[in-house]
């Protein structure tokens, strides 16, 4: 393999791993859409998303794809909204011999897919993977201890992957439950909006660790309807993103969810929140699956504006008593 790396997608996360993976000893192609971003990047080693950091001279920002031409790996670091189209703008760019690795977090709205199914329809015959985890772009930017999980379908793939991106500072550990490692990446950015809720409707902390807990479990429910293995999301991409997200503002799906619990529209949140997007296509594919999924069904039904936070509660606490154990 050849020791440069591609990331297409220069905002908070791309270029936090387009650090990472030059401190992991390779060349970066940073690739984004912003022509003056590139050049600012190139010319002050700094970048308007990640404030603290400061780029070496490994990576390189472009803002015209076709610099991607001849990457054997390539992190494809945009929203999940984004990922088809996105891949499909590569799909003259990148060789057969490219591996595609997702690096978001979300459901595709239109078709109700994980991103790397959408990515291998724009991208076919190329190997997809997946890299998802516990890690907020300003803590991997600065170096700070952070694990994630690299999944491919073949074992063999995720390990080279795996040890492309490990450094001093970032462990990626190697999975083949690709399913499972996006469903726990996208899922629990909606339990993060509703634990946000909790936070700013000061409904306690005991309410907060019921949502945290019992949303885990919708989670499990959830992506084992889409073939997830269960222990997959007992692990980082899982549980671990989940306690991440769902206990700090540095996460922009809880923050949305603090600032509806205060009263704010969604309208008036401005940057991305995933789970906002997830939410409703979450729910919809529970239904075609006879999954029960009370928690992030309030949260769609909070965001829809058809339900108060209020009644959202009301209903929650109203439902017939079960057996905790019983999944």
């Amino acid at each position: 393999m050849s020791n440069t790396i591609g990331v297409y997608g220069a905002g908070a996360w791309g270029s936090a791993l387009a650090l990472t993976a030059a401190r992991a000893g390779a060349e970066v192609i940073l690739c984004g859409r912003n022509a003056e971003e590139a050049e600012t990047l190139n010319a002050t080693r700094c970048s308007p998303h990640l404030e603290d950091a400061v780029f070496p001279s490994a990576v390189t920002a472009y803002a015209d794809p076709a610099a991607l031409a001849g990457v054997d790996l390539l992190l494809l670091a945009v929203p999940a909204q984004s990922c088809r189209s996105a891949a499909a703008a590569l799909a003259g760019i990148v060789g057969l011999e490219t591996v595609i690795v997702s690096c978001a977090k979300g459901i595709e709205q239109a078709t109700g897919v994980p991103p790397s199914v959408a990515i291998a329809a724009a991208l076919p015959g190329r190997p997809v993977a997946v890299l998802s985890g516990p890690g907020f772009a300003d803590d991997v930017a600065r170096g700070l201890p952070t694990a994630v999980t690299v999944a491919a379908r073949e074992i063999a793939l995720a390990d080279a992957i795996a040890r492309r991106l490990a450094g001093p500072s970032f462990r990626p550990y190697a999975a083949t439950d690709v399913a499972g490692v996006e469903l726990g990446g996208a899922l629990k950015n909606v339990l993060a909006i509703a634990a946000g809720i909790v936070a700013g409707r000061a409904l306690g902390a005991s309410a907060q660790a019921a949502v945290i807990t019992r949303g885990f479990v919708e989670m499990r429910r959830l992506a084992a309807a889409f073939g997830a293995e269960a222990e997959t999301l007992m692990g980082l991409s899982g549980f671990g993103d989940l306690v991440l997200t769902c206990s700090s503002t540095q996460s922009r799906n809880f923050s949305f969810g603090l600032g509806i619990g205060q009263g704010e529209s969604p309208a008036s949140f401005g940057k991305l929140a995933e789970g906002a997007a997830t939410v409703g296509i979450a729910v919809q594919k529970a239904t075609e699956f006879s999954v029960e999924v009370p928690i992030m069904a309030a949260v769609a039904d909070v965001l829809a504006g058809q339900l108060s936070i209020d009644d959202a509660v009301d209903r929650l606490m109203a439902r017939p008593l079960k057996r905790e154990n019983v999944i």
